[in-house]
């Protein structure tokens, strides 16, 4: 079970890495390529549209080829078109290779959760993906400062590839210990290695996986109840924390007047925040179940719209907006994990075309709502209060009409499909 851990973890640092590391070094871009400002934030936007264009793409390669194909078409889509960036000359040629950078980043979420989904449990994934979030948590705030160092001695085109370097190592991690995890795949090496009797108690129930081949998408719909509502709550979760980060700047430098230095060291303790959170939620998860963990992320989000509120009323004091930020922080790292979870646990055989479209959604939702505001004129702070108490409404309202399911069939579809008991994470874990 490491190896496929392992795996994860990496793959799923490909996404914030193509985001943050370059951004250090946007004004030598702008310089070298007579890149506009405009053309810097498209830089960012067909990044994110690279990811959204081609993941059903992904999982649809996911759930019909293998998920390791897919890992190692991600790595390789990434690490070449860094390449391409690093070695650009003109700013359509750096706008083209960003567009493949975000193309294997998104190979590279979709599949990670895809992976998840195949080898672990409902309540061991719920806990993984809450530590996967403190893990990329690290990723915008050790990021600047590695960019930052390459800079002092090298160009800006070492960052692209430093990423190309990143995404060929993660390559052949996966090509040396990545094990294939479909699960059709899985279930003949589990009938070739159980005992008769084993095999006899699992037959009716292996004999209709087998069988769903070209039908499994009949089997596995994405219009059901359970899916639709942890789509909309993921999507507006993702929406927050984005819309956080855009927003960042604008509250904490332009309204209270923080310099770059303070407004970095606010980022980097805001991501401590979120790190801690995510490493303590398993705990939590095992004391108080995943129903009420939810709610409390949700609460966490209204009680900081609740404090920004405060914080305007009180002249943006400094400590105030601060709080509220980090509740969001705290909500999103306890919440979206378990919510992804919940997600997938109805899919076996359509993991990777369930992961695809909870992406595009999250982006989409997210890049709608930064545009509608902005187009809307609204001021930063109120776009940050709507969505926090529309988000946490809208997910407490789901999570009451549609709560979390134990479905015994999921249950049994893993419990053939899972990995040989060597590969296991004990139960303590």
């Amino acid at each position: 079970m490491f190896r496929y851990l392992l795996c994860s973890f990496a793959l799923v640092l490909v996404y914030p890495l193509g985001i943050d590391l370059y951004l250090v070094g946007l004004p030598d871009i702008a310089r070298d390529l007579n890149a506009s400002q405009a053309d810097l934030h498209v830089a960012f936007s067909i990044y994110l549209a690279g990811m959204a264009s081609t993941m059903l793409l992904a999982g649809w390669c996911a759930d019909h080829i293998g998920r390791k194909p897919v890992a190692l078409m991600g790595a390789a889509a990434f690490a070449i078109a860094s390449w391409y960036a690093a070695n650009s000359v003109t700013v359509d040629y750096f706008l083209f290779a960003r567009f493949g950078q975000g193309v294997g980043a998104g190979f590279c979420y979709v599949v990670t959760f895809a992976i998840l989904r195949d080898t672990l449990d409902d309540d061991k994934r719920a806990k993984v993906l809450t530590m996967i979030n403190g893990i990329t948590c690290i990723v915008p705030v050790l990021a600047p400062v590695i960019g930052h160092v390459i800079l002092m001695r090298f160009e800006w085109s070492s960052l692209f590839f430093s990423m190309a370097i990143m995404a060929m190592l993660i390559f052949q991690l996966c090509l040396v210990i990545l094990k294939e995890s479909k699960p059709r795949l899985i279930e003949a090496a589990y009938t070739s290695t159980q005992s008769q009797s084993s095999i006899n108690q699992a037959h009716d129930h292996k004999t209709n996986v087998a069988n769903r081949g070209p039908q499994q998408g009949h089997n596995e719909p994405l219009v059901s109840r359970l899916f639709i509502s942890r789509l909309i709550m993921t999507s507006l979760a993702v929406t927050a924390i984005l819309t956080y980060v855009n927003t960042s700047p604008m509250l904490l430098m332009e309204q209270m007047g923080y310099s770059t230095g303070e407004y970095s060291a606010a980022m980097a303790g805001l991501a401590a925040i979120s790190m801690s959170t995510a490493f303590l939620a398993p705990k939590l998860l095992t004391h108080f179940g995943q129903q009420r963990i939810m709610l409390a992320s949700q609460w966490l989000f209204i009680s900081s719209a609740a404090v920004l509120m405060a914080g305007y009323l009180f002249k943006f004091e400094s400590g105030v907006i601060l709080l509220g930020i980090s509740l969001i922080c705290a909500g999103f790292s306890i919440g979206f994990g378990t919510a992804m979870s919940q997600a997938l646990s109805p899919f076996s055989l359509r993991a990777g075309m369930a992961s695809s479209v909870l992406g595009i959604s999250q982006i989409a939702c997210s890049a709608a709502y930064i545009t509608l505001m902005g187009w809307l004129g609204m001021s930063a702070l109120n776009m940050l209060i709507f969505l926090l108490l529309l988000a946490g409404v809208t997910s407490i309202i789901l999570l009451l009409v549609v709560p979390s399911e134990t479905i015994s069939s999921d249950k049994l579809t893993h419990k053939v499909s899972e990995p040989s008991s060597n590969d296991k994470i004990p139960a303590s874990s």
